[in-house]
């Protein structure tokens, strides 16, 4: 198994990759619960967060330093950064690099962290860019299917919600190209169905996939709905939102649907998807998958910095 250098995608992570990965997080999971550990002692992140995301940007920077590592962070990159005076990435990340031994970033524009990547010597690790990818989001995700059901194979998932823009469930159905048994139903407002790109991939390897409008009538047949915000972000106009917010909310109706034994999911943050009264149900998984967060990346971390 190759020595990851950066995480830019998820197409570099195989199956044995990600077995491994699972099992150095669970590792981290008990370095966690015992008070964290030194293992990354002398160590530097820098988070470059050129758009907001305080649950990403601090569960990177809590892992560092549970690992003993210290972290700089740049919370608003695109106003406060030297970017915002017409730098390129290119040399951003090259001075960068003279002060960190990492840099996890977001940035708007698809494809940006993977130039920072091309031209500095130290890890890059992609924490969403525009509304391609977030690899660590749906490492993370796989991670939370399998602590919460037992196995990541033979699954019936749904993926509800934005399916367009929403890079956490691009990211997440091609991870599962390395799973065996899946099965994906894409629900979403017509607008922001399921890109070509990501069914194209997913026909290729050989991961059967369905189009449908009626939540509740999947409900009772999958093992996991993976819930999904629409992002008004994202949208060219007020109109093109209004025609997608609202269309499927996970609500005491849909929970009554839903297989006794199935899990309900969420990268966060949601707006109104899924109503707070959804929060004490035991199928209710998002804040336990937000937690998982913290230990899958602490196992990247000290893959990348620990094992170089």
């Amino acid at each position: 198994m190759h020595q990851l250098q950066d995480v830019l995608e998820v197409r570099q992570f195989d199956r044995q990759h990600l077995d491994s990965l699972f099992s150095r997080a669970d590792e981290m999971r008990i370095i966690a619960d015992a008070g964290g550990s030194n293992r990354l002692s002398g160590k530097i992140l820098a988070s470059l967060f050129f758009e907001p995301s305080p649950r990403t940007r601090l569960s990177f920077e809590s892992a560092m330093m549970r690992l003993g590592g210290s972290v700089l962070t740049a919370e608003n990159a695109l106003e406060t950064s030297s970017w915002a005076k017409g730098e390129t990435i290119e040399d951003t990340a090259r001075i960068v690099e003279s002060y960190a031994d990492a840099i996890v970033m977001r940035h708007p524009e698809a494809g940006t962290p993977a130039r920072a990547a091309a031209v500095i010597d130290i890890p890059v690790i992609n924490a969403g860019d525009g509304a391609r990818e977030h690899p660590t989001q749906a490492l993370l995700d796989l991670y939370t299917i399998g602590h919460e059901l037992g196995r990541i194979d033979d699954l019936n998932i749904a993926l509800v919600g934005d399916l367009k823009y929403g890079r956490a469930p691009r990211s997440l159905a091609m991870l599962l190209t390395e799973s065996s048994g899946i099965n994906l139903t894409f629900i979403s407002p017509p607008n922001v169905r399921m890109g070509d790109d990501v069914k194209a991939d997913l026909l290729s390897r050989g991961v059967s996939f369905e189009e449908e409008t009626d939540l509740l009538a999947v409900l009772p047949d999958v093992d996991v709905v993976y819930q999904t915000r629409v992002q008004h972000e994202r949208f060219e106009s007020d109109e093109e939102y209004r025609e997608a917010r609202g269309k499927y909310v996970i609500d005491a109706a849909a929970m009554a649907a839903l297989s006794p034994d199935a899990i309900v999911m969420h990268p966060l943050p949601r707006v109104d998807e899924i109503d707070p009264i959804v929060d004490t149900d035991r199928r209710a998984a998002y804040f336990r998958q937000a937690r998982n967060g913290i230990y899958v990346r602490m196992a990247i971390l000290d893959w990348l910095l620990r094992d170089e």
